[in-house]
């Protein structure tokens, strides 16, 4: 007998309509579709019955659990087991709704200080606010395994998402229930989708004053049509939720006093993983760790076969090449951290030591039989930035590492485990060009650098363009600010001399807000954070993801201010700072060393202007009359994220452990005097 699935879709603006719930507790969740509040004038599409679609996920049920014809391997699904990937926009609560439901798995003791945002467990992590990197955990509920993936929400780290989907079946997708979904949104949303991945809408922090859940969970539906979802993939289940106190329910207005709601959801309508139990010895490495102890340790889930401790596999690549490697340890994840096992049935999410050259993208398979999966496909970059030995006389100072060889070894190992990222030789020997997918994303990897001990020198980022049928393309980017109304007028201004589109602009909310949409070059992109936020008194929001690529836009002019460079090395002086900071801001304050051609400000006209700083007032036997008081104003401080904005084509970035400053380049500049 053969099943035969009809599936009629309907068109954009066919609708769902909601059935009326009486509670938010987690029984309620045991039966029943998930569906849309949709307005009352809006056409219906009609919802399949729900003892159909009962027997209709009996029969899939019984097929994939019944044996399979001789000499093929059996096909079975995992009941006891979840794969989930959760994912967002930056700020949406991933992170703290991973929290809670940890603690309410009780995987911590009731005695135990645990700390906010425990996924996030690098300092920069914690510093910024952000998820930088994927990370698992498991949680045990009712009996079934929870795999989950907490993912990056910063469209510059996407390739920290990309990399991760196929360790899943499932995603949350959580919104926030003011914003709505959002530029990264859109984007993990797409790739979750191109997956076939089933999607939980969960809109989070449902208690703020302005929260407007219907509007958002109205929002996400148009976005899933927008994006071609199958007519099942748009039948997703809503979950409302408020991540910070642990509460989840199937109503807005009725939510229970756990996370129960969730859980049931996430049994309900992520499928169980399909696996072949007897078949060949297949995973596909998509992460790796390193541990003074254990070496490399390799992560991905296990599509086919068992996996032993002890046993001999094949590590095979997407080119064929193979080679022999031993397994020496085993870890599954349980509750916060890896235990050790002896073995790993096909479905579940584990860990592997004792392949030291193992790479993310091989395939661990059988030693006979095995085959390489396909390998993990990741968008190219659209950034680049060179990097280059310090050259500046303070060289040696305060880092460790400052050679050529240091810095080329350094980063032809972060691509060991970051695949959204290139690295290529640059004109000289000490000259290296990285590619990634934002300013933010490299601007990660010079801090970690920088932290490590490294000194050398960044210069100014640039786009990747393309030359498709002798047409120069360079990328776009889809930009939403929300600003309030008084300011749109100089964010408007500001975006239009960056050569932005606008796509849309429409209300954000009761606060007085508005929410603009652009398509912007990405070259007007660099630098237009700090501008925006000094236009709009720093209440605005600038969120931004690749679109694609276009024609090229013309010229941009990002910085309408020229340096104020030091002509003279030395330590400034109170007396020179006094005149210096007539003619612009400075970075500087008395006292502190610099060297000739740092930049030591910023020019109040177009245009660098060279100067003194470090002048001393003459000594003469004539005594003062009157004692003069030196009135300073306060030195501008600026980040590494805001040097790399500042800097224009002849100007470079000095990173050491201690210092962060900024140049002229040698290079150029004598290049214009000849």
């Amino acid at each position: 007998m053969q099943m035969q699935i009809i599936t009629l879709r309907a068109s954009p603006s066919a609708h769902r309509l909601v059935p009326p719930l009486a509670s938010a507790s987690s029984s309620n969740l045991s039966a029943g579709r998930c569906f849309l509040l949709r307005p009352s004038h809006s056409r219906c599409r009609r919802p399949r019955s729900l003892r159909a679609s009962a027997s209709l996920e009996q029969e899939v049920k019984e097929r994939a659990d019944s044996p399979s014809p001789s000499g093929a391997s059996s096909q079975a699904t995992r009941r006891d087991v979840r794969n989930i990937a959760i994912v967002a926009h930056v700020d949406h609560g991933k992170t703290t709704l991973v929290d809670s439901m940890l603690r309410q798995s009780k995987v911590f003791r009731d005695n135990q200080v645990v700390q906010e945002r425990i996924m996030d467990s690098n300092d920069l992590e914690r510093e910024r606010g952000i998820t930088i990197l994927s990370k698992n955990t498991s949680i045990t509920y009712k009996g079934t395994k929870i795999n989950i993936i907490d993912t990056p929400g910063h469209s510059d780290f996407g390739g920290e998402v990309e990399r991760v989907l196929n360790m899943v079946e499932g995603i949350l997708l959580v919104v926030d229930s003011v914003e709505g979904p959002m530029p990264q949104t859109r984007f993990v949303l797409k790739k979750a989708l191109e997956f076939g991945h089933a999607v939980v809408v969960v809109v989070n922090k449902v208690d703020r004053p302005i929260a407007r859940p219907e509007f958002v969970v109205n929002s996400t539906f148009e976005l899933f049509i927008e994006l071609n979802a199958t007519d099942e993939q748009c039948d997703f289940q809503t979950v409302y939720a408020i991540g910070l106190k642990g509460k989840a329910g199937i109503s807005a207005d009725n939510l229970a006093d756990d996370l129960g709601p969730l859980f049931e959801a996430i049994l309900r309508c992520i499928p169980e993983p399909r696996i072949e139990k007897d078949g060949a010895l297949q995973m596909l490495v998509t992460s790796t760790e390193y541990d003074e102890h254990k070496g490399r340790i390799a992560i991905g889930r296990l599509h086919a076969g068992e996996l032993k401790r002890g046993m001999e596999v094949k590590v095979c690549t997407p080119d064929d090449a193979c080679r022999i490697g031993k397994i020496g340890e085993l870890f599954v994840y349980e509750n916060f951290g890896r235990v050790p096992v002896e073995s790993v049935s096909a479905g579940d999410i584990c860990a592997v030591c004792g392949i030291n050259d193992i790479m993310i993208g091989e395939t661990i398979a059988d030693k006979v039989s095995g085959t390489a999966l396909p390998t993990i496909k990741i968008e190219e970059p659209t950034v680049r930035m060179s990097f280059s030995i310090n050259t500046s006389p303070f060289v040696g100072k305060e880092g460790k590492f400052v050679t050529s060889r240091n810095l080329r070894d350094r980063l032809y190992r972060e691509l060991e485990r970051n695949l959204a990222m290139k690295v290529e030789d640059g004109e000289t020997a000490d000259t290296f060009l990285v590619s990634g997918r934002g300013t933010l994303h490299l601007t990660i990897l010079i801090e970690n650098m920088r932290r490590e001990g490294y000194e050398f020198m960044i210069g100014p980022p640039k786009v990747i363009n393309k030359t498709v049928n002798g047409k120069l393309l360079e990328p776009y980017e889809i930009a939403a600010i929300e600003v309030p109304e008084e300011y749109m007028g100089s964010v408007v201004e500001l975006l239009g001399k960056r050569r932005g589109q606008m796509l849309d602009m429409e209300a954000s909310g009761p606060e007085g807000t508005s929410l603009l949409k652009y398509k912007v070059p990405t070259r007007g992109l660099i630098g237009l954070r700090n501008a925006i936020l000094t236009a709009s008194r720093g209440r605005a929001i600038l969120n931004t993801i690749f679109d694609s690529y276009g024609p090229w836009a013309g010229d941009i002019s990002s910085r309408d201010q020229g340096s104020l460079v030091a002509f003279e090395g030395g330590s400034t002086t109170s007396y020179a700072c006094v005149n210096a900071q007539e003619r612009g801001i400075l970075f500087v304050k008395p006292g502190q060393d610099i060297y000739k051609g740092q930049i030591v400000g910023i020019h109040q006209r177009p245009g660098d202007l060279a100067l003194n700083v470090c002048k001393k007032k003459a000594a003469t036997n004539v005594r003062s009359n009157k004692e003069t008081t030196v009135v300073l104003d306060e030195p501008l401080s600026y980040s590494l994220d805001d040097c790399i904005e500042y800097i224009q084509e002849d100007e470079l970035v000095e990173v050491t452990p201690e210092s962060i400053r900024m140049s002229k380049n040698p290079k150029i500049s004598k290049k214009k005097n000849n």
